[in-house]
């Protein structure tokens, strides 16, 4: 029989309108490929057979492929006519290596070929490991051994990744029972080839042992496995690039519900549960089994799309294949929301639903097998009247208490197992989750609004509040809260999805409640304790982002939604205005403190005229807080802490002065009184000296001991006629090295520095450039490592000084450099960020203030302010933050003549350099590269 006989396997696709599995047996494309290996019964050399075998295993990824991204099936039906079709391959080999590997003289022990694993249960992505036992009645004889051998050659010369094991039925069990992965994979054991009869024993001598071994130790060993598991890939459902198989909510958690549901009861598949019939007195609804299927169908065709993009067995679902994986499902931008942002939203509420399915269906189970738990009378009056009893010391719903007839009893328990300190019972927990519809009743009901707030503004707030919005509760009782669950920013900036940074937050807020982080943030855990406003504290942090994903600004739309859900939840009007407000202006002070120059006075007064008030200044300070630590590991650091404080303090003494400041002159003469006294014993003439080189800006802009340091470098420079000085000092408790360059001004100084520190591989963070009265610069840059953390290896700082002395000596091409330097991720590449440049000649009574908002990347620095000073612009000062991959610098500016720019034609060609400096470098335009 030729080659050709095995053009297309003729298996029939699963039936897609259930996702059932094809039938193990398809004699016809099985008989085809054999007779092309045994022609006549005479196998074909190894050569040809394995060109036969290529191509057959070619033509089952090509058809699947083709079926599945016409959409002709779905995720799950593609996955088991994958695995029905690798069959055939599988058992040909086997066919193939009988006739192959010649018996021994002696009667030759038969072995069984079995699946296990992911392709035991009849389901295989693209690039899947396949898993085999060779399974013995003793042990594997000398000839099997060279058949064993023969087919997992053939196997890796195929391309396959296979997980293979020889185990005689003895070994199984004995490995099984000291083993939970083994006995998992045992678990799913289907027999492919071989003798029959061996297969049997197994199965029969396996159920038996797990009868003997019982239901509780897999329990435990499961729970423990997948406890380590969400550990190490995610113990949050909503984390932004999602491990879609071993992380929190996805394709292994509802594995392990169907392994268990299999050890207890021998079911197959999840559907069999349904029924007052089925195992366990049926254990879930057809509803509930159907939402099942839809999350394992939906997670399998992501994952399918996922490895046939990425051409790999790749299961984190990154942002470089988020947009794409999205788009080949046909997500596409509807009104405000992105496609890819609709996709991970659908993502994300299947991955809670998962999660949702484990905390209802695991209990059950485990009940169903282990015996209802003994329902104790509650230990006191107060908790029988409330409803709720103890069951293995855990909290539940007494026996004629039903959350259906009584739907506040949801809050109650959530309220009492706080204040006792228990634990809700896992069956009270699946009860939570049954009837958290019924939430919608509580809306306006003055027993639920002060029993939700108790909870919100109690202790460990994160915990309930996590707990019930898992539950569905939340999504029922707040129907604003259902528009941000599992919605995400397709962005490098945010970890997690909106409704659990909400969460985060509330977390944050309890810890600095608790004075837990009194050394990273004193004055917010200070503040707190002093707050009259606690609840509306609270609730504008459950709010403060409630209205993203609807277009327009958050921060003005969640004021609206804050009128509005205040008063149903038993707040005062004066609360209501309170958190609305806070809602309102929940970014003015991170906003102002990272893009804006603190020593300039109008900054200071222009919030405190939105303030006016010490108290709104506290909760503004502690939210600006809690918000940002929520937000990811790396977003806070301690320089950000420092600008926070240090505008806190200023806009507090303004309050508390009656909104003025000292005018600039009694300032300027403060801070040189100051310094003066530092230098005492230091040569008149020199002091005078020094005092006679700065403008006003710079006196400002310094405190005493920097000015005295200054003061030092410029003498030395003086004395040793030293062109250029640079002085590096670590700043640990700001997280951030200061580097501070004396030279003579000369145009794009700040340019070159910044290029060379990018070389460094220094990120800086904020700058203040002062051109002196004798046309020196004195330039100060603050940076830090590419971890957020302080530059601080002293062969890293040596470097540093010698690239901006070659820099600024012209003897280092800072173009070649930068491109050198280390690209970013690939799969960060995918997060576009548009180039937007604001000009602002009203932020500063001085300076005309520049913010540019692009992609990061190394060298953008030194690209944007050579645009600027090729426009004949000075910089005084620079303000530079990233949020992930989206750079936002702001510069204080003014022209030749130490004036605003303020001729529309001069702003019209700057921004269209700036947004020009903006773009990659191989798009630039050739006169802006010029």
């Amino acid at each position: 029989m030729t080659a050709s006989r095995t053009a297309s396997p003729r298996v029939s696709p699963p039936d897609t309108a259930n996702n059932a599995a094809p039938g193990d047996d398809h004699p016809d494309v099985l008989a085809d490929l054999i007779a092309s290996l045994l022609p006549g019964d005479v196998p074909v050399g190894r050569d040809v057979a394995l060109g036969l075998l290529r191509r057959h295993l070619g033509r089952i990824h090509a058809q699947v492929q083709q079926r599945f991204e016409a959409k002709a099936l779905g995720g799950l039906a593609s996955a088991r006519w994958m695995a029905a079709l690798t069959d055939t391959l599988i058992r040909s080999i086997y066919s193939y290596a009988e006739a192959m590997v010649p018996h021994a003289k002696e009667q030759d022990a038969p072995f069984c070929l079995v699946a296990t694993g992911g392709y035991g249960r009849g389901v295989l992505a693209p690039f899947s490991d396949i898993d085999l036992l060779f399974l013995t009645d003793d042990e594997m004889t000398p000839r099997g051994e060279r058949a064993v051998e023969f087919m997992l050659y053939l196997l890796w010369d195929l391309g396959l990744k296979v997980g293979h094991a020889t185990r005689s039925v003895a070994n199984c069990l004995d490995d099984a029972k000291g083993d939970a992965t083994v006995l998992t994979a045992m678990l799913d054991a289907r027999r492919l080839a071989g003798d029959a009869g061996i297969f049997a024993r197994f199965t029969q001598r396996f159920t038996k042992a797990r009868g003997e071994w019982g239901f509780g130790h897999f329990l435990a060993a499961k729970r423990a496995e997948r406890a380590s598991r969400h550990a190490r890939y995610g113990d949050s459902p909503f984390l932004v690039e999602p491990h879609l198989k071993e992380g929190r909510g996805g394709l292994r958690d509802l594995q392990t519900l169907y392994w268990l549901a299999r050890y207890a009861f021998g079911v197959q598949r999840m559907p069999e549960l349904v029924g007052a019939n089925a195992p366990g007195g049926g254990l879930i609804t057809e509803e509930e089994a159907s939402a099942i299927r839809r999350a394992w169908d939906f997670l399998w065709t992501v994952r399918f799309h996922l490895h046939l993009v990425a051409g790999r067995a790749e299961e984190r679902l990154t942002f470089d294949f988020q947009p794409v994986v999205g788009a080949r499902m046909g997500y596409t931008r509807h009104g405000k929301q992105d496609g890819v942002e609709r996709f991970m939203k659908h993502l994300f509420i299947t991955a809670r639903d998962v999660a949702r399915f484990t905390r209802m269906l695991e209990p059950a189970i485990e009940r169903a097998a282990l015996g209802l738990p003994a329902v104790l009378p509650a230990p006191d009056k107060a908790l029988a009247e409330a409803g709720f009893a103890l069951a293995d010391g855990k909290l539940i719903a007494a026996p004629g208490f039903d959350f259906r007839e009584k739907p506040v009893l949801m809050l109650r328990l959530v309220k009492l197992a706080r204040d006792r300190g228990l634990d809700i019972h896992p069956l009270a927990f699946r009860a939570l989750i049954r009837q958290s519809r019924h939430a919608v009743r509580l809306r306006g009901d003055p027993e639920a609004g002060a029993i939700f707030l108790d909870l919100l503004c109690g202790r460990d707030a994160a915990v309930w509040l996590r707990q019930l919005n898992e539950a569905g509760f939340l999504s029922r009782y707040l129907p604003d809260w259902a528009r941000i669950v599992g919605l995400m920013q397709f962005d490098t900036y945010h970890v997690f999805t909106v409704d659990e940074h909400t969460v985060e937050a509330i977390g944050v807020l309890g810890q600095l409640d608790r004075n837990e982080l009194s050394e990273i943030a004193p004055v917010a855990s200070e503040l707190l304790a002093q707050l009259q406003s606690r609840r509306a504290l609270y609730v504008a942090t459950l709010l403060h982002d409630i209205a993203k994903g609807r277009g327009g600004d958050h921060s003005e739309l969640g004021a609206v939604v804050a009128q509005e859900v205040c008063p149903k939840l038993g707040l005062t009007p004066e609360e209501t205005e309170t958190v609305s407000w806070l809602v309102l202006h929940h970014l003015l002070i991170s906003q102002t403190a990272f893009k804006r120059d603190i020593e300039d006075p109008k900054t200071i007064l222009d919030i405190a005229e939105v303030v006016q008030s010490p108290e709104r200044l506290r909760l503004l300070l502690v939210l600006t807080v809690a918000d940002m630590r929520a937000v990811g590991p790396k977003v806070w650091n301690g320089w950000k802490a420092t600008l926070l404080r240090e505008l806190y303090w200023r806009v507090a003494e303004v309050l508390a002065g009656g909104l003025s400041v000292p005018e600039r002159d009694v300032r300027v003469a403060r801070a040189k009184d100051a310094v003066a006294s530092l230098l005492k014993g230091r040569p008149k003439a020199e002091v005078e000296r020094y005092l006679g080189l700065g403008y006003p800006g710079y006196w400002l802009s310094f405190d005493p001991q920097t000015h005295a340091r200054h003061a030092t470098m410029v003498a030395e420079a003086a004395s040793g006629h030293t062109p250029l000085t640079v002085r590096t000092r670590v700043l640990e408790a700001r997280s951030v090295t200061e580097v501070t360059v004396f030279c003579t001004d000369h145009p794009g100084l700040f340019s070159k520095i910044a290029g060379a520190l990018a070389v460094a591989g220094a990120s800086i963070v904020d700058a203040r450039i002062h051109t002196m009265t004798d046309g020196t610069a004195l330039d100060t840059f603050w940076v830090q490592d590419a971890s957020g953390a302080a530059f601080d290896q002293p062969h890293r700082l040596a470097r540093l000084s010698v690239l901006i002395e070659q820099s600024l000596s012209g003897r280092l091409k800072l173009s070649d450099e930068i491109r050198k330097v280390r690209r970013e991720p690939a799969r960060l590449r995918a997060v576009t960020v548009p180039p937007r440049v604001v000009i602002d000649n009203h932020a500063s009574n001085t300076h005309t203030v520049i913010e540019v908002n692009g992609r990061d990347r190394p060298g953008l620095l030194h690209d944007v302010t050579a645009a600027i000073s090729g426009q004949g612009m000075q910089i005084a000062s620079a303000h530079i933050t990233t949020y992930g991959v989206r750079a936002v610098d702001v510069f204080y500016v003014k022209d030749v003549f130490g004036l605003k720019i303020e001729n529309d034609r001069k702003l019209a060609q700057l921004r269209e350099a700036l947004v020009d400096s903006l773009l990659p470098p191989e798009v630039v335009p050739a006169v802006a590269a010029k």
